[in-house]
């Protein structure tokens, strides 16, 4: 690698400062195909004997395996094949859905993986890391990981966190223009014109040439080396004095046993949800054995195989073999549903506690708004008021008008007829020295550029604040590229020699240009920023005087003329610059506020973000779904109350809210900084809008909003956003964001939009419902076949043994064909209509709800006692209640009346669960009206089932196998344990009325108690009066507090900004 990096770094260094285009062209492709991908190592992907092995040889089907050996050991061959089948069907059917899910996952994590900004053929294009090849050329932002190993040809008061290669604590300020030689021998941690892989840039800018990718890298080689060292035991841990007790062995021994069970168990792997349905699987089967053991007591411990069988069966009826791998596919599925809607899952915990969510912390620039800054309004105090008109392509300085005027917009505002702005001669403009100072610090600190490509097409690339400055630049020809030419029409060259790039904490940056021209060369140090920012650092101001002193009056003239752009909803950014005078060597150790001050103030630029035109119908949703909004955004304290207003954050009528709760539902960040968390609890609301903001004051925001038991999402995307992504109980990073901030995150939003917000917890909520209606079926049905089955064991023939109202085979049957499927389809199931009117679901009581437990109880009882009716009414209502002897097994003549008893409890019991399915589409509104508004009165509910077309299918073919099972020789009387039924199928339809009835009689009770009992629980946001659905509780809070908060009100310390 010296020897390369001797030969070649030169040669690098002059070409590719010379330009940024990457090498010669070549095929990625074929250099992947050469290199092979950018990863460490290969684990295989998704792996079939895995998946395989995983469906066999977990908790649930060894008890089946066990169940299946039970059966052949007592030799009843008939039950033991159907145990087989059963296992079998269930690993094949698991092993193929779960396949399918690992698929999609892979899928997914392929999406979620970071990316790098690369240049290729003179475009910059956004490529996933495992793409890059080696003579890719990389650009290198804050925040970024470092995708590959790189040699460094550009760099910009670059540093970088080398700590997970190094060790060192502390980031290691890089230097583009070192060269080693062989003979140096220089450690990487020494190699100063290099990036390495994963690490982390923490500061400026860069480019590089990929020199090693996958596992050439540094981090790739370390990566090889520990390959099989990871160990799945328990070490055990030591004393200070280093010596080892003999205890400590047989406690690692202990936990290493235990983390073993509990992963084969399923209790410590997975996301919450998914230990917690394990647990309750290890709770059913717990119940199951003590179920077995009722049926072999009540059959005073019999050793008739029969009986055995039957204990068996009556225990596997409790365990819902299907329901830990129903909740993996309907997650995973879910996932995938979300990524059309612009949303990737990291963490699948979140899946969970999306719909949880009470409030949504959310920046503004590019989420609420559009994130395409143009250029509105500029005030030069020594010339006038520029604006931009009739924008129609913000990327295009060649399009809309330029109008000048020469009052400030203060004094525009001020006035009852101001006089109207007006064309004027660019050229002539752009030749007074005060506005050539403007546009040159603009254009000059910033690093956004803008060209027109051979199409005609106008390219950007940069921070769209940036890039619009930029643009406004351009029209009066004074852009970035242009000014550092020799082919500009102002006679001086511009050339760059430091910079102080923008920090969220100082809220500005600096750079310094060495201006070249045929008399003489002298530099110039530019400063942009938030206004309040700029301020302090300046000393004088350019007017029309000149440059005169910076006097508090001027200063308050300056904050007159951002409130009246901020009122507008325009960003306001200051501009400011200064000769610079001393000579440093090394920049890399400079102080920035050595830089950043004595400066003279230029002007004020006012850029418009549009909002979205969804944010206003999606925030709506939000105070209908019982969300509150929040807007943490760095914009001045005007512009953010401007763009809350316009998009429905905030109400239109703030002049309903008292002035002081008014002081608390709009802060800046100074504001709210200062009240102790003490204070910040006393208010009667947290802020709506927090201006100014900076990432401490999100992490503050977060930790007030859980002290008041709220749920909180935060997005974010710079690194600084990370600390409060992290402590937020759903973080949702920007896809365009860096990469430190995707990492932090559980989701990422494609677009960077906020309705994509929505659609996450709506797909949250959705998924959460499906769960608990295939959770409370599958409960249900439990709890039906075990109090049929139980409670069947009072009908004992003359030999003292018990008739079973259910065959073995039948029972595993049911469990087989009435489960898996009809499960997956609830899971797959579209939101209800209401899922986005109701309120925040519980986390602390999950799924399992009051609700769910009552209904859980209530079908599965119905259920049962509709089956043992059947039984009850078939074997003595009109087959004279003769009970046979050993009808368990054998058909007879004896037998006929119990087969066929048996046959109409096997047939309501199948269909009843199935129609449950079809009843847990909605688990309150009427099976036959789930659409409330629909016309189609008598045929909506056909429409609605068929619209759930896997759960129709599977419920069908559940339906219909009933037919064949019954009337098939053999397979009817041998193998299931019933026999034909004619004028039964009366009884059945009896039956299938009954449960329908009595299932929506359920329905229409529990309607009627929410809507009389729990009415105040449904969000109250009615679309048509926004102002009083959603923001009625501040204003009636706004007559409560005056007088009794007043004392805690008038803590909010005030602020001129």
């Amino acid at each position: 690698m010296f020897l390369l990096l001797h030969q070649t770094s030169t040669s690098l260094n002059r070409a590719c400062q010379r330009s940024s285009l990457d090498p010669p062209s070549f095929s990625p492709l074929s250099k992947i195909e050469r290199y092979g991908r950018n990863e460490l190592g290969d684990d295989g992907g998704t792996s079939a004997l895995r998946i395989l092995v995983k469906q066999i040889v977990n908790a649930m089907m060894l008890v089946l395996i066990l169940a299946m050996a039970v059966s052949f050991s007592i030799k009843d061959w008939i039950a033991s094949g159907v145990v087989a089948a059963v296992v079998a069907i269930n690993i094949i059917v698991g092993f193929f859905q779960e396949y399918a899910a690992e698929k999609t996952m892979e899928s997914l994590r392929s999406l979620s993986s970071p990316t790098a900004s690369v240049i290729r053929h003179g475009t910059t294009k956004v490529v996933p890391t495992a793409e890059i090849v080696p003579g890719d050329v990389i650009e290198l932002r804050v925040g970024d990981t470092i995708p590959a190993d790189l040699r460094l040809f550009e760099c910009m008061n670059f540093e970088a966190d080398e700590a997970l290669l190094t060790g060192e604590s502390l980031p290691v300020s890089k230097d583009a223009n070192i060269i080693f030689k062989e003979a140096d021998q220089a450690g990487v941690g020494d190699r100063i014109n290099m990036a390495y892989s994963s690490s982390v840039v923490t500061k400026g800018r860069a480019k590089g040439y990929v020199i090693g990718t996958g596992m050439t890298t540094e981090i790739g080689r370390i990566a090889q080396s520990l390959q099989g060292r990871k160990s799945r035991v328990r070490k055990p841990v030591a004393k200070e004095s280093g010596h080892i007790p003999w205890h400590a062995y047989i406690r690692a021994g202990g936990g290493t046993v235990k983390d073993h069970v509990f992963k084969f168990l399923g209790l410590n792997v997975g996301t919450p949800l998914q230990r917690k349905l394990s647990k309750l699987a290890l709770f059913l089967f717990a119940i199951a054995v003590i179920f077995a053991i009722v049926v072999l007591g009540a059959n005073k411990f019999s050793n008739n195989s029969d009986v055995i069988i039957y204990a068996v069966a009556t225990g596997l009826s409790m365990i819902p073999a299907s329901l830990v791998v129903v909740l993996t596919i309907t997650m995973s599925m879910g996932t995938k549903r979300m990524v059309k809607r612009n949303v990737i899952v990291r963490q699948m915990n979140a899946l969970e506690s999306l719909g949880g969510i009470t409030n949504i912390c959310s920046d503004k620039t590019g989420t609420i708004t559009q994130g395409k800054m143009v250029v509105k309004r500029a005030w030069i105090p020594a010339s006038g008021t520029y604006t931009v008109e009739n924008i129609s392509e913000p990327f295009n300085p060649t399009s809309s008008q330029v109008t000048f005027a020469s009052i400030s917009p203060a004094a525009s505002e001020s006035m009852e007829h101001p006089p109207k702005p007006i064309p004027f001669n660019i050229s002539e403009h752009s030749s007074r020295h005060p506005v050539q100072s403007f546009l040159h610090a603009a254009s000059l600190c910033n690093l956004a550029t803008v060209h027109q490509n051979e199409e005609g097409e106008w390219i950007v690339r940069g921070d769209p604040t940036e890039i619009g400055i930029q643009v406004f630049v351009s029209r009066f020809d004074y852009s970035r590229e242009h000014l550092m030419t020799q082919s500009n029409n102002t006679g001086s060259t511009w050339s760059q020699v430091a910079e102080f790039p923008f920090d969220s904490d100082v809220k500005r940056m600096s750079v310094i240009f060495r201006k070249k021209d045929e008399k003489q060369h002298s530099e110039v140090a530019f400063l942009k920023g938030a206004v309040e920012r700029v301020l302090e650092a300046c000393i004088l101001m350019k007017t029309e005087e000149g440059d005169v002193e910076f006097t508090e009056e001027r200063r308050e003239k300056v904050l007159e003329n951002m409130e009246a752009l901020a009122a507008e909803g325009l960003r306001v950014l200051a501009i400011a610059s200064r000769p610079w005078k001393e000579i440093v060597d090394d920049w890399r150790d400079y102080p920035r506020a050595n830089v950043e001050k004595d400066m003279v103030l230029l002007g004020l630029i006012g850029l418009y973000d549009p909002p979205r035109p969804e944010s206003l119908p999606s925030i709506k949703k939000c105070h209908r779904a019982g969300i509150t909004v929040h807007m943490l955004t760095g914009d001045h304290k005007a512009t953010a109350q401007a763009i809350a207003q316009q998009v429905g954050i905030l109400p239109k009528a703030l002049y309903k809210i008292s002035p002081a709760l008014l002081r608390a539902v709009i802060m800046t960040a100074t504001e709210f900084d200062r009240l102790s968390d003490e204070e910040v609890d006393e208010l009667p609301i947290l802020p709506l809008v927090i201006a100014r903001c900076a990432p401490q004051t999100k992490v503050r925001m977060v930790n007030a909003l859980h002290r008041r038991k709220c749920f909180v999402a935060m997005t974010g995307d710079g690194v600084n956003d990370s600390p409060s992504l992290k402590e937020a109980d759903v973080g949702i990073a920007m896809g365009t964001g860096s990469d430190v901030a995707k990492s932090a995150a559980d989701i990422v939003l494609t677009d960077d939009n906020f309705a994509s917000i929505l659609n996450a917890i709506e797909e949250g909520r959705r998924m959460f419902d499906n769960i608990k209606k295939f959770v409370l079926h599958v409960l249900a049905e439990n709890i039906a076949q075990a109090c049929t089955l139980l409670i069947g064991l009072a009908f004992k023939d003359s030999s003292g043994l018990s008739v079973f109202p259910l065959a073995p085979v039948e029972i595993l049957w049911i469990i087989l064909i009435t489960s898996g499927l009809p499960d997956m389809g609830l899971g797959m199931l579209d939101a209800t209509p209401d899922v986005m009117t109701r309120p925040p679901h519980d986390r602390k009581r999950g799924v399992f709800t009051n609700e769910v437990l009552l209904d859980m109880v209530v079908y599965g009882l119905w259920m049962s006692a509709l089956c043992l009716s059947s039984f009850v009414l078939v074997l003595y209502g009109f087959g004279g209640g003769n009970l046979g002897k050993g009808c368990n097994s054998t058909f007879s003549e004896e037998c006929r009346t119990v087969y066929r008893a048996r046959a109409t409890t096997f047939t309501c019991l199948t269909w009843f669960a199935l129609f449950l399915a079809w009843e847990m589409i909605d688990l309150r509104r009427s099976f036959f009206r789930m659409k409330p508004n629909s016309t189609k009165y008598f045929t909506q509910w056909a429409y609605d089932i068929y619209d759930a077309r896997f759960l129709f299918w599977a419920v069908i073919v559940g339906f219909v196998t009933i037919f064949p099972i019954i009337y098939i020789p053999t397979l009817s009387d041998k193998v299931f344990g019933h026999t034909w039924i004619s004028w039964e199928w009366g009884v059945v339809f009896v039956e299938a009325f009954l449960f329908f009835l009595g299932a929506e009689a359920w329905k229409f009770a529990k309607r009627v108690y929410y809507r009389h009992h729990l009415k105040d629980e449904m969000a109250h946001d009615p679309e048509d009066d926004l102002e009083m659905g959603a923001f009625s509780r501040y204003t009636t809070m706004a007559m409560a507090t005056i007088g009794l908060n007043e004392k805690h009100l008038a803590r909010i310390p005030q602020q001129t900004e």
